[in-house]
């Protein structure tokens, strides 16, 4: 990141994250997102430990930031209690904030992230992501499904007609998912490797 230096990066995603993340997010959604983000960094950091474990001090970082996430998991598992209790008392009004939030996507704060040169840089870090399974769709899948179960939600009743529209498209989802990325990912071998530059790799070219 030769171009920004850290302070000016972390400014950046401060600026951008509190914006996108805090400020336009109803208290609902954001017990939503709050639930679904610490249960996805759980998968994704551990994963990447797992890739490291050849290396002592890239594990035992990766492995350090992995049980920091499962702190973080079980202090936010509070949230998704929160959610279970709103489901509970209002179902209609709690299933289409949950329904809404993944109409627009669980987007996490990395989205964001820019090295001062590839201004498509989070879609090639994803990528990359996808294909050394360090976090994918499967597991994006995996982590609806987790919520579906733990909320309850497949034969959830008392919902008006926009909250079981909601239902309905929560709970259809990861499949859907999986499909996509099926999709996804024929096209990508009908176009062949795709090269990328990493800045903080020394500008090493990755093909996609």
């Amino acid at each position: 990141m030769h171009k920004f230096s850290f302070s000016q990066n972390i400014d950046y995603l401060k600026d951008e994250v509190q914006q996108s993340f805090v400020k336009k997010r109803r208290p609902m959604k954001a017990f939503v997102y709050t639930s679904f983000r610490e249960r996805a960094t759980f998968v994704s950091h551990g994963n990447t430990a797992r890739l490291a474990k050849e290396g002592d001090d890239p594990a035992c970082i990766c492995g350090t930031i992995t049980s920091d996430e499962r702190l973080h998991e079980n202090a936010y598992y509070s949230y998704s209690k929160i959610i279970k209790k709103l489901i509970e008392v209002d179902p209609a009004r709690a299933m289409v904030a949950i329904g809404d939030m993944m109409r627009k996507k669980i987007t996490m704060p990395t989205h964001l992230m820019y090295d001062g040169e590839d201004p498509n840089i989070f879609e090639h870090f994803a990528v990359v992501a996808q294909r050394i399974s360090v976090y994918t769709a499967d597991y994006y899948a995996d982590i609806l499904e987790f919520f579906i179960r733990r909320w309850k939600l497949v034969k959830r009743e008392g919902l008006t007609a926009e909250g079981a529209s909601a239902q309905d498209f929560f709970c259809g989802l990861a499949p859907r998912i999986i499909r996509l990325q099926e999709r996804a990912d024929e096209r990508a071998r009908k176009m062949g490797p795709q090269p990328a530059k990493f800045s903080w790799m020394f500008n090493k070219e990755v093909a996609l």
